[in-house]
């Protein structure tokens, strides 16, 4: 019988998405108080699972990005498979500190191996 696996420790901590927010509005012109363009992000050492969770988080309202291989290597050696899905939303600290401990759980629930965080920016406009 196999040991479950241990859910990852959360690493991207409310005081962080604090710090974070305050550098968005010394920094950039953006309207934080709506909508931009969250991106999100999960590991996994094969590809398969990775599409079942993409599958499972289109059905939850995010776009599917890329699930893509880094030509490098990492610290230990191993080349991940990424997941990268967006949704558009508006956050503040706390809501995104919410997100994310979901998106741990998902993580967890899934089996991947990790929930590796989120980046940022505006959403823009179809002209563009």
């Amino acid at each position: 019988m196999s040991k479950p696996k241990t859910r990852q420790p959360k690493t991207i901590t409310l005081e962080m998405l604090q710090k974070m927010f305050v550098n968005i509005f010394e920094k950039t012109d953006w309207n934080m108080a709506g909508d931009m363009l969250w991106g999100y992000f999960f590991t996994h050492h094969e590809p398969e699972a990775l599409a079942k969770a993409k599958d499972l988080l289109v059905a939850q309202g995010y776009c599917f990005v890329d699930i893509y291989q880094l030509d490098e290597a990492d610290a230990q050696g191993n080349r991940p498979w990424w997941l990268h899905v967006e949704k558009e939303e508006t956050h503040t600290p706390a809501t995104l500190d919410a997100r994310n401990d979901e998106l741990y759980q998902f993580a967890h629930d899934q089996g991947l191996d990790c929930y590796d965080g989120m980046d940022i920016g505006p959403i823009e406009s179809e002209e563009q």
